[in-house]
């Protein structure tokens, strides 16, 4: 224990009072033989101890009542994205730094997770994340065949923003796999302008590996070098090959082992965490991004239960993760590549099966569903899913709810929901929108206020069996799930449809891939796509399902889940990743006459703020009336209303120096 220190010098939090924070490293030992421990890529390769096992040991953080009977014996677990931690921003309104540990009172926010009595925790379950401080890190084991080195194919792409001469082999700033042998002539650069365009290579002579200090290339094997300049908005891509793969799927295993511990209690006595299985009733995971798609691999390969088949969580919930999984468990996994409309192309992400039933892909003839393992198991957690709109352009999210070819809907599970939040991006919006390396403003849509009342909604289901809002999200039936062609988006002067999203193909890493987590095809032999489906949207363009907040049932703009790159950067034609739009109405009739806009103005439709404030708040009332928002958030919401209304029609605030 490196850390169990007071939370905000003992501030109470409500009636469950002070809080602590407690940090440090746990060490894990498993039993490669012993139940889904065989499901690791690897396990038979990894060091052994003395006792025949595979240890390995990962950072944690907690934050947890002081007095833990006083909390109401859920624990909440939240799979750190990237070593980060979220729990606060999402839930509390926190407005701290995610990559540090909370310190500050601002970085806690309105209390809410505090003050409904919730344990924290976070552990690190990626090996290879960035070289920052405060970030949870895990560290695995190398697998060693014997004696000898285990090497194997890596991939690796990437496309520049800007004219650089030196880009790193990881994804972004994360820990790569360094190449082998440098001098390899087999290897090839290539470079291409479309996700699935053809490939031209590279003259040797023109790169190397290396990266620039002070002018001139240092020989590396973390980077290459180009002298001349990669060019903004180009796919490069290269295959080399490296050795020592770690066992990245032991991160399953440690999470599943820690959640076990905690809830049943094990037998380290004396550990500051021995005792909380005293008091921990129930437990809750939450993964947003990256994190959620850990989460449904986690469901996938079993990882539900523990050694002695036990459920290890109650509920999971899978934030923003679309029809995703990922390289968490296979060799020379990247955990930190994804599948996005423009970035990270043909990695192990959206991949069959996307729904939680069976279905049968006739191409290749596999029949699975992501729940299969774990029906077998007895272990079937209660499962939110949550999406917002860009997971439809950007992360094959119709794809959990739909038939391979999007042409019918699969329902989910009976102890499942499934949730678009519409008009919304990757992330909840910010307030006024931004513009940086995007063709339009960013997506304001602030849906956290959904997330904190869906929270306590799951933690009711678990705790005694409440049932949570029916699941709200588009269906081929009711033709709010469409192609992209068939989009019913306004001509609005200036916007452009995007003419490419995201799509899901059937790919071929080779034989060994499946059973036994071997990569030996790179980059992937491609086959069919799946059939990708958006929401349906109205004459303003904002979507007709889905759950629908006060600003998109009473807009002042058209809120996309989807924006395109900005020229400056390159491929303007292309999806940015992770962001949308905003797209404001007119402010009167003769603005919106002027400008050909065929969106109604503000004024046409509201009158004057007031008006406006009405409709905000009786569709806030009704969405806590549905359990979709918390009442108490209400006022709040009219807040902010308030303050875009002021924003859009030019007027100036009080007590302010400038146009909030």
């Amino acid at each position: 224990m490196t850390r169990n220190t007071a939370v905000l010098n003992g501030r109470p939090f409500g009636s469950v009072g002070p809080y602590r924070q407690l940090s440090g490293r746990i060490h894990f030992a498993v039993k490669p033989e012993v139940g889904n421990n065989k499901q690791v890529t690897d396990i038979l390769y990894a060091p052994r101890s003395a006792a025949g096992t595979v240890e390995y040991s990962s950072d944690f953080y907690a934050l947890v009542p002081e007095d833990l009977s006083k909390g109401n014996g859920t624990l909440l677990y939240e799979v750190p994205n990237r070593g980060r931690k979220t729990l606060l921003n999402f839930f509390n309104r926190g407005t701290g730094s995610i990559s540090i540990h909370p310190s500050a009172a601002s970085d806690y926010g309105d209390g809410l997770l505090m003050e409904q009595g919730f344990s924290l925790f976070w552990m690190g379950w990626q090996f290879d994340v960035p070289d920052e401080p405060d970030l949870l890190r895990f560290r695995a084991p190398i697998a060693r065949d014997g004696q000898k080195p285990i090497t194997g194919l890596v991939r690796s792409d990437f496309v520049p923003d800007a004219r650089v001469t030196t880009v790193h082999l990881a994804d972004r700033t994360h820990a790569p796999y360094l190449v082998l042998d440098p001098a390899d002539p087999s290897i090839e650069l290539t470079v291409r302008d479309r996700a699935h365009g053809p490939r031209t290579v590279m003259p040797r002579n023109r790169w190397q590996f290396a990266m620039e200090v002070n002018g001139k290339p240092v020989p590396v094997r973390s980077h290459i070098y180009m002298k001349q300049g990669f060019e903004p908005g180009r796919i490069y891509e290269i295959v080399y090959r490296s050795q020592d793969p770690p066992l990245a799927g032991l991160g399953l295993a440690a999470t599943r082992d820690l959640v076990s511990f905690l809830k049943f209690g094990g037998s380290a006595e004396g550990d500051v965490l021995a005792g909380f299985h005293r008091h921990i009733k129930r437990s809750m995971a939450f993964g947003s991004s990256q994190s959620g798609r850990f989460l449904r691999k986690f469901m996938y390969d079993g990882f539900n239960v523990d050694e002695e088949d036990r459920m290890v969580f109650d509920g999971i919930w899978a934030h923003v993760a679309g029809g995703g999984r990922g390289s968490f468990n296979h060799r020379f996994a990247q955990p930190s590549r994804d599948a996005r409309p423009f970035f990270n192309f043909l990695y192990p992400t959206d991949i069959f099966p996307f729904t939680d039933s069976d279905q049968t892909d006739p191409e290749t003839g596999l029949t699975e569903g992501l729940l299969g393992r774990l029906r077998s198991l007895k272990a079937v957690p209660r499962i939110f899913y949550t999406n917002s709109s860009y997971e439809y352009y950007g992360r094959s999210a119709a794809l959990i709810h739909t038939n391979l070819d999007g042409t019918k809907d699969v329902p989910p599970a009976p102890g499942t929901r499934i949730y678009l939040i519409a008009g919304a991006q990757h992330g909840p919006g910010g307030f006024p929108p931004q513009r940086g390396r995007t063709r339009h403003l960013t997506n304001s849509n602030n849906y956290a206020w959904t997330m904190r009342a869906l929270l306590l909604a799951m933690n009711r289901w678990l705790t005694n069996g409440t049932e949570p809002p029916a699941s709200q999200y588009p269906t081929v039936a009711a033709g709010q799930l469409v192609s992209l062609e068939s989009l019913n988006f306004p001509s609005i002067p200036g916007v452009q449809v995007p003419r490419r999203i995201q799509t899901a193909m059937r790919l071929d890493y080779g034989p060994e891939f499946r059973e036994k987590g071997i990569v030996s095809v790179e980059p992937p032999r491609i086959g069919k796509p799946f059939g990708m489906r958006l929401p349906q949207v109205d004459q303003d363009g904002n979507e007709t399902s889905g759950i629908r907040l006060p600003v998109i049932q009473v807009p002042l703009a058209t809120y996309m889940g989807w924006n395109l790159r900005d020229s400056s950067i390159g491929a303007p034609d292309e999806l940015y990743h992770m962001t949308g739009s905003t797209l404001p109405f007119a402010k009167n009739r003769d603005e919106r006459e002027r400008t050909g806009d065929p969106r109604l103005s503000i004024r046409e439709r509201y009158g004057d703020r007031a008006g406006y404030l009405r409709r905000i708040e009786a569709t806030a009332n009704q969405l806590g009336e549905d359990g979709l928002v918390l009442k108490s958030d209400i006022p709040l919401i009219v807040d902010s209303a308030r303050e875009q209304w002021d924003y859009w029609t030019d007027v100036r605030l009080p007590n302010s120096g400038r146009k909030q």
